[in-house]
């Protein structure tokens, strides 16, 4: 059977459960959203009690986490969960910043809960995984950004489950030194930091960010002996332009793993879907970033930052740093 990802009961909470800060509007302008074309299109199948997915709600809902599956409307929620991978998303479901791409809600934060590294970990136990990912929503409230609730989560991941690898997507912190070394200490294997759109667009889809800042992010991961990551969303209103000049500045920052996926617009007051990319110009710049030099590229209308991070992990797992 096949879904809009934004229609089908199980890939959002129920209307009790839900932040009711998403239904805060990004913008006073209207802007409905498209059909998908038929590539864009995904099958699923409803779920048993016995099935993985089923298994990965029930763990996330008991607990009390947060996901950026479900918080952010990703489409492959199905596929990811099924496969007993999941993005555990720290510090709440509040952001500090109101990008015009991000299905988030914005707002004002709740305190920290200071039980949520404990209840990660426990939860990455008892699903027994191999590779998690953490992300976090911008905290930009906190001194530090958050980066303390992320070495902390870190830090009970390996006291738990010693053997699972752990991959964090943070937030560009304001670039500040004394953040990132907090998160250095604790040692994840894979540090992501996403630029999302390439430069042009940075002051009308993410005006809180800076472009340049996010750089000088991802460079200062590079040099301290990270596998250094990083995303962008294509279908903003990017030129081919763009893109190469943002693929080559992520090489020469430091990025030698890449995702690169389509825009899906979550909401009728967010930033309009400029164009649906073809599968056959994800694998093209899927072959450019290779030649430029990525170690690994994942590239389709439906990748995202998280999507098989698992098996790209293991791609690149002797380039580790050491402990």
């Amino acid at each position: 059977m096949f879904f809009h990802f934004t229609k089908w009961p199980h890939f959002k909470k129920s209307k009790e459960g839900m932040n009711p800060l998403k239904k805060k509007p990004r913008s006073k302008h209207l802007n409905p959203t498209q059909p998908l074309p038929d590539w864009m299109k995904v099958r699923v199948s409803f779920p048993k009690e016995s099935d993985a997915l089923s298994t990965v709600r029930a763990e996330v809902e008991t607990k009390q986490l947060h996901t950026v599956c479900e918080s952010a409307s990703c489409p492959n929620l199905n596929h990811c969960w099924n496969r007993k991978t999941a993005t555990y998303m720290l510090a709440g479901d509040i952001c500090t910043r109101r990008c015009q791409y991000c299905d988030v809600a914005f707002g004002k934060p709740k305190p920290l809960d200071s039980e949520e590294p404990e209840k990660v970990a426990r939860s990455v136990e008892a699903l027994g995984l191999k590779h998690v990912v953490l992300t976090a929503v911008n905290r930009d409230d906190l001194k530090d950004g958050g980066a303390n609730h992320f070495a902390a989560t870190i830090t009970k991941i390996k006291t738990y489950r010693p053997e699972c690898s752990i991959e964090v997507l943070i937030p560009d912190f304001k670039a500040k030194e004394e953040s990132l070394q907090i998160l250095y200490a604790a040692k994840p294997n894979i540090i992501n930091h996403n630029i999302e759109t390439v430069e042009r667009l940075f002051p009308t889809i993410t005006p809180q960010k800076n472009y340049r800042r996010s750089l000088e992010v991802l460079t200062h991961i590079a040099k301290h002996g990270f596998l250094t990551k990083s995303g962008l969303i294509l279908g903003l209103g990017e030129t081919e332009e763009d893109v190469n000049q943002c693929l080559q500045d992520l090489y020469d920052h430091g990025v030698r793993m890449l995702t690169i996926g389509q825009y899906l617009q979550p909401g009728p007051t967010h930033y309009p879907v400029q164009s649906f990319i073809p599968p056959e110009t994800f694998q093209m710049w899927k072959e450019t970033a290779y030649q430029i030099g990525f170690k690994t590229v994942a590239s389709g209308p439906l990748v995202r930052s998280s999507y098989h991070a698992d098996e790209y992990f293991a791609e690149d797992s002797l380039n580790l740093p050491k402990e």
